[in-house]
């Protein structure tokens, strides 16, 4: 009796890219490499036979990845169909329980949250059962993120100012993210640190000794990404004043200068008023970000860098040295500068702040007096 060969399968460019890709993949589920092989190989032409042992399969088995690719193709590949698969152990009901029972009670000993030995011991099974429950269904009680919706009565006004101007900054102009940096501490440690070498990151001793601080002014032009900074002893409004003069020295005199910045009591003290309300100044445009939001000051991001890449691991044994430290950086990072580029449109931060309001609104409202 002839063998009867089957045809080879039909397929687009685009899914044949896709089964490579598939087929070369080191973390996709073995099943999907192994069925998107297989695939290959009878686009090609090759027996089910032979791609069943290839494959270390069955030839009934190549048959019905055939069949599944052509009804549902490269988005079934390595999917298994409904009633299949291993059966799961748990008694009917554990994954919900476990689910409920994270979400909306507490251990018996008043702790915060549960654990996956806790909540294995509770339920009487075990821990990596939890584990795994948890990963499917993306819950980590053991983590908590920080947050703060902004009160600001003019939230919604000033954001939308804010917003717009890192989005579609005006024409001749420059835009300015301003803040400071307060209480920088040049900080020694009381022990030599150790280098880092092969299987040990590098150490410094958890204690130090404080040798004083300076407050780093900052001021980013957000179309360049250039910084201009200064350190100073404090950050009372006369300083801030002599920051803004600075400023306005580096900015040619036919653009507009738009600067933004926080509601902090010095920037709004009348050494500034008084400077700003003289015509020469003319020029000068002062945009608030709403309070408790200086997540949208772009000069934050900048802060981060700094602080990361040279005050934090650094040893200073003066304020002297650490502002030396920090110009240094500041004068490298400004040759070649790059701008911190603002995506997120102020209707969408609106709208995630509502469904924030709302939410601790109904928490309120549930929660006894």
């Amino acid at each position: 009796m002839p063998l009867v060969i089957a045809h080879p399968i039909k397929m687009s460019d685009d899914q044949r890219v896709a089964l490579v890709s598939m087929s070369k993949s080191s973390s996709l589920p073995h099943r999907s490499v192994t069925q998107a092989k297989a695939l290959l190989l009878a686009a090609d032409g090759v027996a089910n036979e032979e791609i069943a042992r290839r494959c270390a399969t069955t030839p009934d088995t190549v048959r019905r990845w055939r069949a599944r690719f052509e009804s549902h193709g490269v988005e079934g590949v390595g999917k298994i169909a409904a009633g299949r698969g291993r059966k799961s152990w748990l008694p009917e009901g554990t994954v919900s329980e476990v689910v409920r029972v994270t979400m909306h009670e507490s251990p018996d000993d008043n702790s915060t949250h549960w654990t996956t030995r806790t909540l294995a011991k509770r339920l009487r099974i075990g821990k990596d059962t939890v584990a795994r429950i948890w990963r499917d269904h993306e819950l980590k009680p053991w983590k908590v993120d920080t947050f703060k919706v902004s009160n600001d009565p003019h939230f919604e006004e000033k954001l939308v100012d804010v917003v717009g101007l890192y989005m579609d900054p005006p024409k001749r102009a420059v835009v300015f993210s301003y803040d400071e940096k307060t209480q920088v501490q040049a900080l020694d440690r009381t022990q030599p640190s150790l280098p880092m070498k092969r299987g040990r990151a590098g150490t410094v001793t958890h204690d130090y000794k404080r040798n004083g601080t300076t407050d780093l002014f900052a001021a980013m032009n957000i179309a360049t990404g250039e910084v201009l900074y200064d350190c100073k002893k404090g950050h009372k409004a006369t300083d801030v004043l002599r920051f803004f003069k600075l400023i306005d020295l580096h900015v040619p005199k036919d653009l507009e200068i738009h600067v933004v910045l926080d509601n902090l009591s010095a920037h709004k003290a009348p050494p500034i008023t008084d400077w700003l309300a003289d015509p020469k100044r003319a020029r000068w445009h002062l945009h608030f970000t709403p309070t408790s939001s200086s997540w949208c000051n772009l000069v934050e991001r900048w802060f981060a860098e700094i602080t990361e890449r040279r005050i934090r691991r650094g040893v200073f044994n003066s304020v002297a040295q650490l502002t030396e430290a920090i110009e240094t950086w500041a004068e490298h990072w400004n040759d070649d500068p790059k701008p911190f580029v603002w995506h997120k449109p102020a209707q969408e931060i609106i709208a995630k702040v509502r469904r924030g309001r709302a939410t601790l609104h109904q928490i309120k409202s549930a929660t006894p007096h």
